[in-house]
């Protein structure tokens, strides 16, 4: 299960990072509202942690524009502030749970698990990116109506580079979060770089547009044709 934070705060960010991952989910952290919202839009999360105080784009404002947009992602919301109106405010505008600071990680987790299994979640079922399309239901890959055949591990990297369409990702985070439940792996492996091949000759061969994309000294990117 995949959660996104949304917090300014690195070290509380990397306290909530490793803390669900030690609970069995995988999480991504975006450090102000822009990103937030970006990923937020892109991504296929059971849940959002949002924090209230964000540069660039406060926490109510990322809520308003994914409200807006129809998204009915479960989101929680954290401050630093006390005050009810703030509170309220956030749950009108359609924050499922308000967290003040500072909080219990147990309460921040079993408040997670009680939004994240509410009936009226609904996630996105179909990622796509230009002709390329993903059912995350029945795991079913086509590109251009055809469909592809792919191994299970092809298949999580896929979905992760599907999901962040358009940013930046580096080898340690496509490491730490496709291969997050492997007892172990080893960090000077190339196993990036060879199950990126594996995609490309199974998602980019024979088509004009390749969508998978190499950031060199950085990592890789999904990207939409201009």
């Amino acid at each position: 299960m995949r959660i996104l934070i949304i917090e300014d705060e690195a070290k509380l960010a990397q306290v909530l990072h490793k803390g669900l991952k030690e609970n069995g989910y995988i999480a991504d952290w975006a450090e102000d509202g822009e990103l937030g919202l970006h990923m937020a839009r892109e991504g296929n999360y059971a849940a959002i942690i949002l924090d209230v105080m964000l540069p660039k784009m406060d926490g109510f404002e990322v809520l308003r524009e994914l409200r807006k947009a129809g998204s009915t992602v479960p989101i929680m919301m954290l401050t630093a502030r006390s005050g009810v109106d703030d509170r309220v405010l956030g749950l009108d505008l359609g924050a499922d749970d308000y967290l003040p600071k500072p909080f219990d990680f147990k309460e921040l987790l079993a408040r997670l698990r009680a939004v994240t299994r509410r009936p009226a979640v609904e996630l996105r079922n179909v990622l796509k990116v230009a002709d390329l399309e993903l059912d995350l239901r029945t795991r079913e890959v086509r590109r251009g109506g055809e469909i592809i055949s792919l191994t299970a591990k092809e298949l999580v990297l896929l979905e992760y580079l599907m999901s962040r369409k358009g940013l930046a990702l580096t080898r340690a985070m496509i490491l730490e979060n496709v291969w997050a439940t492997e007892d172990a792996y080893d960090g000077g492996s190339n196993l990036v770089e060879v199950y990126i091949n594996f995609l490309r000759k199974k998602i980019d061969q024979g088509h004009p547009v390749k969508l998978i994309q190499t950031l060199r000294g950085v990592g890789y990117s999904m990207h939409e044709p201009a």
